[in-house]
């Protein structure tokens, strides 16, 4: 029977993760993700480490390529946070890049209410950190992070005095890495609400029953890019609405009515509410987003602006041509409501989906409804959100501001 070797170490330095011959052209080209198939295991076995632990990572050559942490059990086995042989992981090296990523957010304006920190694209993979003014609410996505979190909250603490630090991890890529779905304060007391400023709009979310981290900053910019899009006394169909954020945000630019449309009733309710909130009205109606488009265009309903922004369709690679036919069928039926002259918001957060592909979607539905589409402008994440040039999984939301004509009267 053979015995795995325990991980090489060297003195008080972490011990050593070595790649297979060539597999790290990628890491060198700025990636920070290494795979479990590119590693030497017959040098260094991945059974010797445990989910969490820091690692040297080495080319076959013994070329230094950084400091990563690392789990055996997992595709995605380690992750580098420091390129730099003399910056091991440690308090200092999460403080210095949430520092860096707060003076970024500082700059766009985005310090108080903005996604503060976005995982690798802040030299921080596995970390998301959204603020809500006293609030911020985290997730930690995998093992090696998981392990951080007591410098992540002190580094918090230390940097904007916060009264509430809430990890919210119940998302699904938590069970990739072996994680529970959890959620707990790390200090302060757990507010009912959240609260959330975009420009004059007020918004609160209901914290049990709010979505992701509680609301999808990486939108923010595009609500504000729609307002010349806005005609005075438009009619407006959010679909998708979540708690209201395109209608009203249509609506404060001009638009005369919006109806927002979603399965979930808690979200309809924060939808009302904040209308409420901010001086507006709009309708809601509940039901599946297909559906209810479906049944408006039956009845003959047209609306001036019509705004998808649905959940992911393509979870993984392999629902690709399953999620391309949902995305063309969303907005074939989109189109049929669309008045004459319209605007079309379509939207993607699908990291499987390239705006090339989201662009087919429309196209083909445009031509399966007998409208004509003209982009005037392509959308992605909010500056927050900010990608990562090597690291195509950084760059997830697409869509398009589209006008409409033809067809439909």
């Amino acid at each position: 029977m053979s015995v795995s070797s325990p991980p090489v170490s060297r003195g008080d330095s972490p011990p050593l993760l070595r790649l297979k011959r060539g597999e790290e052209r990628r890491l060198a080209a700025g990636h920070l993700w290494v795979f479990s198939n590119e590693i030497d295991t017959a040098r260094t076995p991945l059974g010797g480490f445990a989910a969490g632990d820091h690692v040297e990572l080495r080319s076959a050559r013994d070329a230094f390529l950084g400091h990563a942490y690392v789990n055996p059990h997992a595709l995605i086995c380690a992750r580098i946070l420091s390129r730099r042989p003399e910056r091991p992981i440690d308090a200092a090296l999460i403080e210095e890049r949430l520092a860096a990523a707060l003076d970024l957010r500082e700059r766009l304006g985005h310090a108080a209410y903005g996604r503060w920190v976005f995982g690798e694209s802040d030299l921080l993979p596995g970390l998301v950190l959204d603020r809500y003014g006293e609030v911020v609410i985290g997730q930690s996505a995998t093992a090696g992070m998981e392990r951080l979190l007591t410098p992540v909250a002190e580094a918090v603490q230390r940097l904007v005095q916060p009264a509430t630090l809430l990890w919210k991890n119940d998302g699904a890529a938590r069970e990739l890495e072996g994680l529970p779905r959890e959620s707990h304060a790390a200090f302060g007391a757990v507010p009912e609400r959240l609260s959330v400023r975009e420009g004059a709009l007020h918004f609160e979310v209901p914290l049990a029953a709010a979505q992701k981290t509680g609301w999808f900053y990486d939108q923010a910019a595009n609500r504000v890019r729609l307002a010349p899009y806005v005609r005075a006394g438009a009619r407006v169909l959010d679909v998708c609405s979540y708690a209201g954020a395109w209608a009203l945000a249509a609506l404060r630019q001009g638009a005369g009515s919006a109806l927002c449309v979603d399965a979930a009733q808690a979200a309809l309710e924060c939808a009302g509410a904040n209308a409420a909130r901010n001086g507006l009205t709009l309708e809601t109606l509940r039901a599946d987003a297909f559906e209810a488009l479906q049944s408006l265009g039956a009845r003959g309903e047209r609306f001036d602006l019509v705004i998808l922004d649905p959940p992911a369709f393509i979870k993984r690679k392999k629902d690709a041509p399953q999620g391309q036919a949902a995305y063309r069928k969303l907005n074939q039926l989109a189109l049929s409501v669309l008045a004459q002259g319209g605007l079309l918001v379509s939207c993607s957060c699908s990291y499987h989906l390239s705006a090339e592909e989201l662009l087919a979607a429309i196209q083909g539905a445009a031509r399966h409804a007998g409208r004509f589409v003209q982009v005037l402008e392509t959308l992605g994440q909010s500056p927050d959100h900010p990608l990562h040039p090597a690291i195509p999984e950084t760059r997830y939301l697409k869509g398009f501001f589209c006008r409409v004509s033809g067809g439909v009267g």
